[in-house]
């Protein structure tokens, strides 16, 4: 028989059981109402947020864009730039030269970078040279013949030499004698250009680089035929410990250009000659010289040529090369972008199943560091990069959901502090980003090519 409170007892305990299973399926039922209404929120956010780094992004690769061609530009301005001096002041620089008695000398330039030509007597040179101006090539026509004595007293390892301008087809005829007969050999040369003549002073004895080497003693007679038309040299050397005299006779036949035609004569003695030449039609100068005198040991004139740039040719030029090279870079530009993008878009379609570099740590955060959520475009790759997909991790993920995306992805300590460019996405500290950036050089979430990183800081 049972005791009336027992049962009195036991019949209020299942109201109680039932208000208790009531009320938590009431709260339950609240959970989901605010878990729901929180959802379009946390949605609204997201694309607001989504929006703004969309924006940021673009407005920074703009900026770098910007940036380059810029860079680019002054790049390729000053490279024309010193181009331009080195044809300015080198190929068409001011030349001081040395003329020989009958030097008749054709001046070619091109006139698209030249326009005008400047001749001028440099201090101490006698009066007689002459600067011609011609619409087409003077002929190579006249024939001038002149005979030089020179008696000279070489000393020890020292030399004499004398230099004649020559147009192709002259000659020329040395006649020699050394006195005593019964002294040393001298060495007698004729070089071809500035550069013959010193490598010869350098090594007399090797004589390959001079257009005629001949070791002379007593009389004798040297014939050489010129066959381009350039400075000659006529030099002798003595090797011999003692002083030797020697006589030269020189007998040169020259040929000379035809001034009849000439349309400019200036006369450079105590004046400044300039020669303006045609920017469409060719123009040709001609530098001349008078014969030797009688009585007198030195004929040589010397005189500064120089050459006037035409200015404005250097202006458009460097404008359009300038143009010109910025579009090639331009263009180079759009190509490896879409080079890139080919790239992304295969990788993309090998690897769509990607997999954790490192396994999450469950250690807490001291510090989420920024105020900004970073949210990445793909939330499934980054989904799938944090292996999340457990099922027996799920119940974990959902209460551990909010500290998972704000932590680095590769050490899960530091907050996701930064973001990969062009690509956006937010999913480590700064500092594996920059490590990543150095090393693999791709984002670890889309595998695009990474051209810079981005540190969020907190506000």
């Amino acid at each position: 028989m049972e005791d009336p409170e027992t049962d009195r007892s036991h019949h209020e305990s299942v109201p109680s059981s039932s208000s208790s299973s009531s009320s938590s399926s009431s709260s339950s039922t609240s959970q989901a109402q605010e878990q729901t209404e929180q959802q379009p929120e946390q949605r609204s956010s997201t694309r607001a947020f989504s929006y703004r780094v969309n924006v940021l992004i673009a407005d920074v690769a703009a900026f770098d864009m910007k940036d380059d061609l810029w860079s680019g530009f002054i790049v390729l301005v000053t490279f024309w730039f010193f181009a331009s001096m080195t044809l300015i002041l080198g190929f068409f620089g001011s030349a001081d030269l040395q003329l020989g008695p009958n030097c008749s000398r054709l001046i070619r330039t091109n006139p698209f970078f030249v326009q005008t030509i400047k001749a001028q007597e440099l201090q101490g040179t006698k009066p007689g040279s002459i600067l011609y101006g011609f619409h087409t090539p003077p002929p190579l026509d006249v024939e001038t013949a002149w005979t030089e004595t020179h008696h000279t007293l070489v000393h020890p390892t020292y030399h004499k030499e004398w230099i004649y301008f020559l147009n192709k087809g002259s000659r020329i005829d040395i006649y020699y004698h050394v006195k005593p007969s019964s002294s040393s050999p001298l060495t007698l040369v004729i070089a071809e250009g500035r550069e013959s003549l010193v490598e010869w002073i350098e090594d007399p004895s090797y004589g390959n680089a001079t257009l005629s080497w001949n070791i002379i003693y007593g009389s004798g007679k040297i014939q050489q035929v010129i066959s381009e038309s350039s400075n000659y040299y006529i030099a002798v050397g003595n090797l011999n410990p003692e002083d030797v005299e020697v006589e030269l006779e020189f007998n040169i036949k020259s040929t000379l250009y035809n001034t009849a035609q000439a349309y400019y004569r200036c006369s450079i003695h105590n004046q400044y000659c300039s020669l303006k030449l045609s920017l469409l039609g060719a123009t040709f100068a001609v530098l001349t010289s008078p014969g030797p005198e009688e009585g007198i040991r030195e004929d040589d004139w010397y005189v500064k040529l120089s050459y006037g740039p035409r200015w404005v040719i250097y202006f458009l030029g460097s404008g359009v090369m300038t143009v010109l090279l910025l579009m090639v870079f331009r263009f180079c530009n759009i190509f490896q972008n879409a080079g890139e993008d080919r790239t992304d878009f295969q990788a993309r379609e090998a690897s769509p199943v990607r997999t954790p570099l490192l396994l999450p740590k469950d250690d807490d955060a001291l510090s989420w560091g920024s105020s900004y959520e970073c949210i990445s475009n793909d939330e499934e790759d980054l989904e799938e990069f944090l292996g999340v997909s457990s099922v027996e991790g799920k119940s974990i993920n959902e209460r551990n959901d909010n500290n998972t995306q704000r932590l680095c992805v590769i050490c899960f300590d530091g907050p996701r502090d930064c973001f990969f460019l062009p690509c956006g996405h937010c999913a480590t500290c700064f500092t594996c980003g920059t490590r990543t950036s150095e090393e693999a050089g791709t984002c670890p979430i889309c595998r695009m090519k990474m051209k810079k990183v981005r540190k969020i800081f907190s506000v």
